[in-house]
């Protein structure tokens, strides 16, 4: 065999084990839980239970409904900020702009106490309004699918904003000055050249929005009351014994986010556009002392609101427990909620859980990602393709599902089947946020790699250096930007993570997004508080680590 001939075997080898590796902790997991959902592959039974009851119809069209409202409404707040920020030129731009995207540093469920803080019953805006109106009442009650929404809107705007505002610095000036030239007005320039172009970002961002929707639980969980949607459902058959119910409506929600992910690859396929690399023109100035003033005040006003979750969190966690009633402000701060958290043992370990569980699923997502990229970019072909599509799949099937299906695929001890007994161990946790960030991270990986020039790497091998050289030596330091980009984002996923944890965490491996949901539901809010702050903290320095990664890309 000759020296390109036992390189190829290696390469098939390695493609071949990544591929299988793959496939044992994504795909076979969901099709256990889909045999199950069958019984055992033998049966329909548990889908004619589901097609009978009109409670499991109900709320598979609530989550359908509400990620298309999410959509349209982030899309509503998301694509006219991209504009502001990326269109006009005003003072504090560069500031109020990367403030208005704190949103996507805040923990699902941190964000999501936060808003009770501010507009509960009993929340500060609310009491504001009810004592400025004179109202015995609270003006409004944060709950069903208005409350829902709202979070929605709030966390998931980052989306089109963050796409659409990188779309339009990529935006071809030549093509508008064209457009200008014979004739056409704003709105026409706005309808035929503008919107075509970012029509790719917006699909994006409507797919990523439609898809967090779907999967989302911490605020159907907290804001639901009654009104339950799939992922809340399927954590409620799960709990009440119902394991088979639960299985096909896991089945049932992953089938619907691989519809809505193929319908919109179908609108991205067919009605995208091919950017031009034009200079984008230039940024429409603010001109007159009124006018500056006016985008300020409105630009500092809007980044204010949109970090008053964040400051209300940090107020509610030096409130001691008991010692705010019915006062407009606290009568009272101290540290003792802190004092408390790092004083006590069992305080203290849901932290120590979640940092080391979202350290080893992170570092254990970037290391399988860039393998499984690496391996998909340079066979390509049928199998590459393959393997990115299990990179992509943990993304568009909802969180809820994947760790219904890991805990379907490793609650028996079955070596002979590639199951063991893992379900109440340290080891599901980690392997679930892993799984859940393998997207994030493989999609960095692939990027970096087909940014990088195959002839540097073909240039080192015929200096002699070896291919662990070649690794270490070029790849690596090329595509570390990408691989931190993930890494940073990986890290924020896994660390605030609350729908995967509520179905697998035990009492002993309980992470703090857990802690965080019993302190609320034993009143305990500033205790809960300060958990979301060190939350938001920590997500807040791998967001920074993540937007470096960014920049250097």
């Amino acid at each position: 065999m000759s020296a390109g001939q036992g390189s190829g075997a290696r390469h098939s080898a390695g493609a071949f084990a990544v591929g299988f590796l793959l496939l044992w902790v994504v795909g076979y997991p969901l099709l256990l839980t889909t045999l199950e959902a069958f019984g055992g592959g033998s049966t329909l039974e548990h889908f004619k239970t589901f097609a009978q009851r009109g409670d499991e119809w109900l709320a598979l069209w609530r989550s359908v409904w509400i990620s298309l409202a999410s959509v349209v409404l982030a899309g509503l707040v998301g694509i006219p900020l991209a504009f502001v920020f990326e269109r006009t030129e005003f003072p504090g731009r560069r500031i109020l702009g990367a403030l208005v995207a704190l949103p996507v540093a805040l923990p699902p469920l941190v964000g999501v106490i936060a808003f009770l803080f501010l507009y509960g019953e009993s929340g500060i805006i609310t009491t504001v309004l009810r004592t400025a109106l004179g109202l015995d009442s609270a003006p409004w009650r944060l709950v069903g699918p208005g409350a829902i929404l709202l979070v929605h809107t709030y966390s998931m705007y980052v989306y089109f904003y963050l796409f659409v505002r990188a779309a339009l610095t990529r935006l071809d000036g030549s093509m508008i000055e064209a457009a200008a030239s014979l004739g056409a007005g704003k709105v026409r320039i706005l309808r035929k050249v503008i919107l075509p172009q970012l029509w790719p970002a917006v699909l994006g961002a409507s797919l990523l929005t439609f898809m967090t929707s779907l999967g989302s639980f911490s605020a159907p969980y907290i804001f639901g009351g009654g009104y339950r949607v799939m992922t809340t459902q399927i954590v409620a058959s799960k709990v009440s014994g119902q394991q088979a119910l639960a299985q096909v409506e896991a089945v049932v929600l992953a089938c619907v986010a691989l519809l809505a992910l193929w319908i919109i690859r179908r609108f991205q396929g067919e009605e995208s556009v091919t950017s031009a690399h034009g200079i984008a023109p230039e940024r429409r100035k603010i001109r007159g002392l009124g006018a500056r003033l006016g985008f300020g005040v409105v630009g500092w006003s809007l980044a204010i609101f949109m970090l008053l979750p964040h400051l209300t969190l940090m107020l509610i966690s030096f409130v001691p427990i008991g010692t705010w009633t019915t006062e407009l402000l606290p009568p009272v701060l101290s540290w003792v909620n802190y004092q408390d958290l790092f004083s006590q043992p069992e305080r203290l370990r849901p932290m120590a859980n979640s940092l080391w569980m979202a350290t080893v699923a992170t570092f254990g997502a970037v290391a399988l990602g860039f393998l499984a990229a690496r391996q998909a970019t340079r066979r390509g072909g049928r199998l590459g393709g393959f393997i990115e599509g299990l990179i992509a799949l943990p993304w568009a099937i909802p969180g809820t599902v994947f760790a219904l299906a890991l805990a379907t695929a490793f609650s028996v001890h079955s070596p002979q089947t590639l199951r063991f007994l893992w379900v109440g161990t340290p080891i599901i946790l980690p392997l679930a946020y892993l799984v859940r960030c393998l997207p994030i991270t493989g999609r960095s990986a692939l990027a970096g790699l087909r940014q990088l020039d195959p002839a540097l790497e073909e240039a080192a091998s015929s200096l002699g250096a070896s291919r662990s050289r070649r690794l270490l030596k070029v790849v690596l330091p090329l595509v570390r930007p990408a691989l931190m980009a993930g890494l940073g984002l990986s890290f924020i996923t896994a660390l605030g993570d609350f729908v995967t944890s509520i179905v697998l965490y035990t009492y002993t491996t309980r992470p703090i997004s857990i802690e965080i949901a019993s302190a609320l539901r034993v009143q305990e809010f500033g205790i809960a508080a300060a958990y979301g702050v060190l939350l938001m903290l920590i997500s807040a320095t791998a967001f920074l680590i993540w937007g470096r990664g960014e920049s250097e890309r």
